[in-house]
């Protein structure tokens, strides 16, 4: 999947304090602060490719990786266009 900028993204996250670019790149991703109920989150926008796209349409699933041991709370939807 691309990431790409959302009409409301309001601020760029760049890679962790002490990230080794050399062993795995890190991009800066655009994001979008936001709060659900005085509860801060953070979003990013993504579009999957054509071949990801018909992967999807095949029954594919999404898979969403997280860096470290553990799985922090996190939410996956689908913005309209």
């Amino acid at each position: 999947m691309n990431q790409h900028q959302h009409p409301s993204n309001n601020d760029v996250l760049g890679a962790p304090k002490g990230w080794d670019q050399d062993e795995v790149p890190c991009r800066a991703l655009p994001i979008t602060r936001v709060s659900y109920d005085g509860i801060a989150a953070v979003m990013s926008y993504w579009k999957p490719t054509a071949d990801e796209l018909a992967m999807l349409n095949a029954g594919g699933s999404v898979a969403l990786s997280i860096i470290g041991t553990t799985m922090p709370p996190v939410m996956l939807a689908v913005d309209p266009a």
